[in-house]
């Protein structure tokens, strides 16, 4: 019964810890540890790549192991346990071997310069730690598609036709894993190692001080005015929050518990107040200018410069945050919901005045990115600058106690992003060596036929599938690596395909059964995570529908003339704003079935950038402007003279 309940143990995510006494302060030690050696790595840049990749990975599966329990059974009160000490010590130990033997591990030639029994022992070690690693802090989704990579590698070549490769043996697969630029030191690890963690750390130092209560505070006073501001104010923050930290999730814990609560009490169902956040804090890692990790993940990928990154994700961005905060508004209106007392909101001159340098970080940020610097470098940059700023109140002025706890948090919330990316790393590998890779992209094409919209279909798919529960890093680089050349072989932009799929990697977030972000939300609203999910990808719908469309029409992404973008703009824009009208059942009243279909097909056509579709569009729009303005007509009078 006992060998059941650990099997059964071991097939759920670990919890997160509240550590104390001893095991904290080891904790919080390596963590201090492991942002210190970033930092110093990126101001030197001297490092061995594989000697700064495997200190990495070494010091986070240290602290996975102490943070993270075996299994949510485990509770979040419990110490770490004996086995959690000897997998650290085993993860160190790793890294240590790899440390010292950098140079040679970088410089051998592969088949040529066998490994030895000790070199196969320490690379299996590290293997199986970091997807013990990634079990513990997504759940067993990533370690079976891991698993499924690995054993393909491992017995494909007893597999027939398309699919076969020829036979590896044990030390070569690991081989391939942990000693080649493939696996554990691909692409998706050095990521989270460089650039990612300098922007957690970024975010962590803003966070300390007091950025947030400032951004909260600019949003009240740009939006807590208007009819049902409240949920306004958490678009806005989220938007604002997410942009920062990339992480849907914790910007739902971090803005939500504000906003969600405010919302309740100004009216809105807890299940809609929930939805909203969820989705306004999933979006924010498609709003320019820093779109969370999103925009640094994908130049990287893709060698697009960041800035040209940016300014593509212009139009989406504003679209999908026109439509959310359209929604919001249409319902406050349904539900006749009051507008806040004037003097409860601050005047966005006051909050300007007391926080106006929390832009300066931002504006450094830009700085340095647009003039080349790594993103690595802008990012420590930008810590610096928050410290400096921080100095300008005294209230928020960061001393040694507030730097070390930001260090602290920002090596924490790079747990689950960096053993989602060693995971990726994994799976990318057993794919990429066996050749599948490749041929990916005829089993592909070959489902949808070379099909442009169908296989755009099977890639979103594949995106929030592969996405859910997965951090956004790891969800994009994925599929990035698996998907995107089949949609490049269909004629679609480099560009646009990778943009695609940042999309619908991030909005995994908000589409169940797994939707992480609003379970979040769920929790705070004290709601059904199912329905908040459910409310969350129909306030998001347009985030669904936008990314077909820059497909179709690169004029979204400022890829046209000047006229051809404007009236792809104009038409969009208005578009999103029937779309949101059709869903919420409201315009200038409330409509009817007929009314709001209307609405919806108006809206689908007008986002479509085709001259005839548009024009159909807005006449529909028309169509439905002019009945409710004639029935408005009709019932005025009858409500004035009772």
């Amino acid at each position: 019964m006992g060998i059941i309940n650990y099997i059964t143990r071991a097939f759920s995510e670990g919890e997160k810890r509240d550590l104390s006494g001893p095991a904290f302060k080891f904790f919080i030690s390596i963590a201090f540890i492991l942002s210190l050696f970033q930092i110093v790595s990126v101001v030197l840049g001297k490092l061995d790549l594989i000697q700064l990749l495997a200190t990495h990975l070494s010091l986070i599966l240290i602290l996975t192991f102490l943070y993270y329990s075996f299994s949510k059974q485990s509770g979040t009160s419990a110490t770490p346990t004996v086995p959690d000490y000897i997998c650290s010590f085993l993860a160190l130990g790793a890294g240590i071997y790899f440390y010292i033997h950098a140079e040679r591990i970088s410089e051998r030639i592969p088949i040529v310069d066998p490994l030895s029994s000790l070199d196969i022992f320490v690379g299996f070690v590290f293997i199986i730690l970091s997807i013990e690693a990634a079990r513990r802090t997504i759940g067993m989704p990533i370690v079976i598609i891991v698993l499924i990579g690995i054993s393909y590698a491992l017995w494909g070549h007893h597999l027939g036709g398309l699919i076969w490769h020829r036979e590896f043996s044990f030390s070569e697969v690991v081989e391939d894993l942990a000693y080649s630029f493939n696996g554990l030191w691909g692409s998706p690890i050095a990521v989270a190692a460089s650039f990612v963690y300098m922007f957690l750390l970024f975010g962590a130092f803003l966070q300390k001080a007091g950025a947030g209560e400032f951004f909260f505070q600019l949003s009240s006073a740009l939006a807590g005015r208007t009819r049902g501001g409240a949920a306004k104010v958490a678009v806005i923050a989220s938007a604002f929050f997410g942009m920062i930290s990339g992480s849907p999730t914790a910007n739902v814990v971090t803005t939500g518990s504000f906003t969600i609560p405010v919302s309740r009490r100004s009216g809105y169902k807890p299940t809609f107040a929930a939805a909203v956040e969820a989705a306004a804090s999933t979006g924010g890692s498609i709003l320019p200018p820093i779109m969370g990790s999103s925009a640094f993940l994908m130049a990287a990928i893709t060698q697009i410069p960041y800035i040209s990154i940016v300014i593509a994700a212009i139009i989406p961005g504003i679209l999908y945050y026109t439509s959310l905060l359209a929604m919001v508004h249409f319902e406050a209106i349904r539900l006749d919901l009051p507008k806040a007392n004037k003097e409860d909101i601050p005047k966005v001159s006051n909050v300007l005045k007391e926080g106006w340098y929390y832009f300066i970080p931002l504006v450094i940020l830009l700085f340095f990115l647009l003039n080349g610097y790594s993103a690595s470098s802008t990012g420590f940059y930008g810590v610096i600058a928050i410290i400096v700023v921080s100095w300008f109140r005294k209230k928020n002025r960061m001393g040694v106690k507030q730097i070390f706890e930001a260090m602290v948090d920002g090596a924490r919330s790079s747990i689950p992003v960096t053993t989602a990316c060693a995971a990726a790393g994994l799976v990318i590998s057993g794919f990429m060596s066996t050749g599948l890779g490749g041929k990916l992209t005829s089993v592909v094409l070959g489902l949808t036929e070379g099909m442009l919209l169908p296989t755009l279909i099977l890639v979103m798919l594949i995106c929030i599938i592969l996405g859910m529960g997965m951090p956004v890093a790891a969800a994009y680089i994925l599929t990035a690596m698996l998907a995107a050349p089949a949609l490049m072989e269909l004629g679609v932009s480099l560009m646009a395909a990778h943009l695609f799929i940042v999309y619908f990697s991030i909005f995994s977030a908000i589409t169940p059964p797994v939707a992480v972000a609003a379970y979040a939300a769920a929790g705070i609203a004290d709601s059904n995570p199912n329905q908040v999910g459910l409310e969350a990808v129909r306030l998001g719908l347009v985030g669904f529908i936008v990314p077909f469309m820059f497909v179709l029409e690169p004029a979204l992404l400022l890829d046209g003339s000047p006229i051809e973008i404007f009236v792809s703009f104009f038409t969009a824009v208005i578009g999103v704003l029937a779309l949101s009208a059709g869903v919420i059942g409201w315009l200038k009243q409330g409509t009817t079935t007929v009314e709001r279909m209307l609405l919806i097909t108006s809206g689908l056509l007008l986002i479509y950038p085709h001259v005839i579709f548009s024009g159909i569009g807005i006449l529909l729009f028309i169509v439905v402007f002019t009945l409710q303005k004639k029935r408005q007509i009709q019932f005025t009078p009858l409500e004035k003279g009772a």
